[in-house]
């Protein structure tokens, strides 16, 4: 007895409208996303810096862990009232995760705000480098911390959004087309075909 297989059902496509496409896609608007990329890269580079250079060494040094420390401390205190700035989730995971290992989480913040900064000024990877950033702004937010955090926030969702054009005007133009990106292999990563067989 022969069985037939049912064909594959295809997957509805939404298609992507042409201001989203205009303003997400078309290298066109690159020179727009590398001066929004440049200035969040600066701001994140210069914060990193200034914590790895500080002279007390509360963040990188022999005091590692007391400027986080500080900075949670601050931030359980902003737990109470109708109305508070820290919730209570959040306010857990730094008693019970952050604060323990402020150590560690002085050198993740230092060093990665100074990743994150040059990513974004070379335009290497940088919807990664933009995702990292705003997920830096969301947790200094969720500490109650607003500062210029809000704005780079957007404007880290905005280049993550745009990763297609926004590292244009940077080593992404070169590095996507050669490393690819996930479920689509560039040419470092796609098989080589044989050479056709010569007829003699």
């Amino acid at each position: 007895m022969q069985t037939h297989s049912s064909p594959p059902i295809a997957t509805p496509q939404i298609p992507e409208p042409a201001l989203a496409r205009l303003l997400f896609a078309d290298p066109r608007l690159a020179p727009i996303w590398a001066i929004i990329r440049l200035y969040l890269g600066y701001e994140w580079l210069t914060a990193g810096w200034g914590k790895l250079t500080n002279p007390a060494g509360v963040w990188v040094g022999a005091s590692a862990g007391a400027a986080v420390s500080g900075f949670i401390q601050g931030a359980l205190a902003k737990t109470s009232g109708d109305h508070p700035d820290v919730s209570g989730w959040y306010a857990g995971f730094l008693q019970q995760v952050a604060l323990p290992n402020a150590v560690l989480f002085s050198y993740l913040v230092t060093f990665g705000e100074i990743l994150v900064g040059i990513a974004l000024i070379l335009g290497l990877f940088t919807g990664v480098a933009a995702f990292f950033g705003g997920f830096m702004n969301a947790s200094y937010l969720f500490a109650g911390t607003v500062s210029t955090n809000p704005l780079l926030l957007l404007l880290a969702l905005a280049i993550a959004l745009a990763w297609r054009v926004a590292g244009y005007w940077g080593l992404d133009r070169w590095a996507l087309p050669l490393l690819g990106v996930p479920g689509y292999p560039g040419a470092l990563f796609r098989p080589r075909t044989a050479p056709a067989p010569t007829k003699p």
